[in-house]
Formats: structure tokens, C-alpha cells, sequence
């Protein structure tokens, strides 16, 4: 038997579901009804600022509103057919099982539509795997979780840096009633170093990863390309508007996926000549350290900054990690055992766990740097140090 149900528990029954109703319409009234918010509300591809990007947006929307036509025809005569054709109306239905007339037209017209999208798509994807003839090559390599970027010149010292993640950890740390600050405008889409290309010079990207599979996605340049490791990927760009542009990692690659920004800065040809010469410059600098003396306190210094970068994500800001995928610094075996050990962590990584060989995304002073940091950090109390010139020798050896 069904329960007796009061009239009370019927009314609160209705009631509940009525505010629940107001606030759905709320939510629909604040969100279709507010200019503010439509305004920012932005459901389509970007135009970009490269040809091949317009052209690319410009398909986009043919297809689109070849859809949309298709769907029109196809819902209409199925709506149509289900109003005239109705049992109530006193239709009969026909009695067969082939029509051969009806099965040409409907074989013949996809058809045509199939080949009249095939040719305009056809023509801009041969210009979207278009990367001759080139003036600068730079080789873009994916790391759990920055990107390397490497300018391919034979003129003066080489141009390789990294682009971290520039978003302060306060703005997005918010776990354990943790609150986390206001975020800013360009939150986790902001970097220390962006890649900087010329504007109106055709660059070729050459995408590859060092880990796992990472994408290289730049909406504004119509490029979403995938890093492989292994295998090396190519793309173009003629970029016409200088500017910032930005973009992310397009492809789940791991805990802090979605902390890989991409930043590109297109600089008039004077601007980026000046740029890359002071790169070159800090590259040569940078260089030249191998071979200075630093004290203990210098390196610390330095270390505490390297550190902030690149192992503060897994190792945590006060070294205590998250065990046991990402060990703690703070008493380990490694950072108070012998410093030839840890250099060899440092440099080559440890297969089989979430620890990346560091030998050739670091300068000799950055892993000296962070190593003395970590033996004289979080409570860690060695009083010794590791050298530029000693990483360089073992870089070298190896």
C-alpha cells in the first residue's frame, strides 16, 4: 500500500519545488538577461591575427551555417511530417520498403554538400601545414610543466629559456580551508619568460616534449599542435599585429596540467632585434658564471628563487612534499647525505618516479643554487656547498 500523505506534506512537497523553480529562472533571468554578462560571453572561435587564422574562423563559420541549413531541412520536414501525417488526421501509411528515386536523392545530395566542404577545407589546412620557407626556426620542447624555448641561430651564444607559470601560488592554493587571494586579470595564463617572435616574419615552431605528450595551443595563430617525445612536430606563423597573445597546454599531461600557460609577444622587427641581443648577451653572461666563485650565502640566495620555480610545485613551499609521489626535502637521505648524490638525483632523475632529470633544463649555477639551498633549507643544516664549475665538469662527463 502507498503511504497516506497530510496535506501539509503535499503543500511543503509544492513549495519546495517552487522555490527551487524561482531560483532556476533567477539564475536563466541573471545569465540571458544581463548585458554585462553577455558581453563576455563568448562562444566562438577567435579570428586571430594571421591570415591562416581568418581563413581558418572563415571555414569555421561556413560549415557552421551549412549545419545549421541542413538541420533546418531535416527537423522541418521531420516536425511537418509528425503534424500532417498524424493518426488522428486519418493518415495511412504507405506499404513499402524501397524507393529508388528517394534513395539517389538522398545518396547524391550529402554528396554534393560533402564535396563542396571538402574544397575550401582542403585549400586551408594545405596552408595550415604550410612551413616553407621559413626566417627563423625555434624549437619548442614541452616539460612537465613549462615550456623550453630554444632560437635555432648559428650567430652568437645561444637563446634557451624556459616559460614558468608567473601566477603567484597565493592566487590558487586553496586546499585545506586554505583561502586563496583575489585572483588577477590574467590569472594562470601569465608567465616569467614569453616566447617573442617578429611581426610579419614567417616563424617555424618545431614542437617536441622531454616527458609525456603536451599540445602547443595558440588560438590567436590557429596552432594547436601536439609535443611529442621523440618526434618532432612542425608549424608556422606570420604573425601581423604585434601584441600578447596567449594560450595553454592543450593536452592532459599530468598533475598540473592546467598550470602551462603559453605567452607570445610579437615585437616590431627593431624591438625584437634588441631583445634577442640582450638574450644573447644574458645567455653569454650566464655562461661566463660557470667559472665565478660564489659563496654559500650567494647560492642560497640564488637557490631559493630557482627552487620557487621549478621545485616548489611537487616538493611544496616549506619542503615537506606530498608523500610518497613527491618525497620531503626536509630530512631526507638525500638533500643530509653525501652532495655527490644529490647532484646525480639533480642532473639525471630517477626512472620510474615523478623525478625529472634537471641536467639540461638548468644552467650549472641554477642546480648548484638550488642544491646548497635544499642542504641549507627546511631545517636541513649541511654548511656545505655545491659549485657551478663542479656541475659543468659532470655535465660534461656525461
Amino acid at each position: 500500500m502507498l503511504p497516506s500523505l497530510s496535506v501539509n506534506t503535499i503543500t511543503s512537497f509544492f513549495n519546495a519545488v517552487s522555490r527551487r523553480y524561482r531560483r532556476i529562472l533567477l539564475v536563466l533571468t541573471l545569465v540571458f538577461g544581463s548585458p554585462a554578462l553577455l558581453a563576455d560571453w563568448a562562444l566562438n572561435m577567435r579570428e586571430g591575427i594571421t591570415e591562416v587564422s581568418r581563413e581558418t574562423y572563415s571555414l569555421h563559420m561556413t560549415i557552421i551555417w551549412i549545419c545549421v541549413a541542413i538541420g533546418v531541412v531535416v527537423y522541418g520536414v521531420l516536425v511537418y511530417s509528425l503534424f500532417a501525417y498524424r493518426k488522428s488526421k486519418g493518415a495511412v501509411p504507405a506499404k513499402f520498403n524501397h524507393n529508388t528515386t528517394a534513395e539517389i536523392i538522398w545518396t547524391f545530395i550529402p554528396f554534393v554538400i560533402l564535396i563542396a566542404m571538402a574544397i575550401p577545407s582542403t585549400r586551408v589546412l594545405m596552408k595550415i601545414y604550410d612551413t616553407e620557407d621559413a626566417v627563423m626556426d625555434i624549437q619548442i620542447t614541452g616539460y612537465q610543466w613549462r615550456w623550453q624555448y630554444k632560437y635555432l641561430s648559428d650567430k652568437g651564444a645561444p637563446v634557451v629559456y624556459f616559460s614558468n607559470l608567473a601566477t603567484p601560488a597565493e592566487q590558487y592554493e586553496n586546499f585545506a580551508g586554505k583561502v586563496s587571494a583575489e585572483k588577477g586579470e590574467n590569472y594562470l595564463l601569465e608567465v616569467d619568460q614569453p616566447l617573442v617572435i617578429p611581426v610579419n616574419k614567417k616563424v617555424r615552431f618545431l614542437l617536441t616534449s622531454a616527458d609525456v605528450i603536451h599540445a602547443w595551443w595558440m588560438p590567436d595563430f590557429a596552432i594547436k599542435k601536439d609535443a611529442i617525445p621523440g618526434f618532432m612536430n612542425q608549424a608556422a606563423v606570420i604573425a601581423e599585429k604585434p601584441g600578447i597573445y596567449r594560450g595553454q597546454c592543450a593536452e592532459l599531461c599530468g598533475r598540473m596540467h592546467g598550470f602551462m600557460p603559453i605567452v607570445v609577444e610579437v615585437k616590431e622587427q627593431a624591438d625584437y632585434d634588441a631583445w634577442f641581443a640582450a638574450k644573447q648577451a644574458a645567455a653569454q653572461a650566464v655562461a661566463d658564471m660557470t667559472s665565478k666563485e660564489f659563496n654559500r650565502e650567494q647560492l642560497v640566495e640564488m637557490g631559493q628563487t630557482v627552487y620557487t620555480t621549478y621545485c616548489m610545485a611537487c616538493h611544496q613551499a616549506n619542503g615537506q612534499g606530498l608523500p610518497p609521489t613527491f618525497p620531503a626535502l626536509a630530512g631526507s637521505k638525500v638533500a643530509n647525505g653525501p652532495i655527490e648524490g644529490q647532484l646525480d638525483v639533480v642532473l639525471h632523475g630517477r626512472k620510474g618516479t615523478a623525478m625529472a632529470a634537471f641536467g639540461t633544463q638548468l644552467s650549472p649555477v641554477d642546480i648548484a643554487a638550488v642544491i646548497t639551498y635544499e642542504r641549507n633549507s627546511f631545517g636541513n643544516k649541511m654548511g656545505d656547498m655545491a659549485t657551478p664549475l663542479q656541475v659543468y665538469q659532470l655535465q660534461q662527463a656525461k
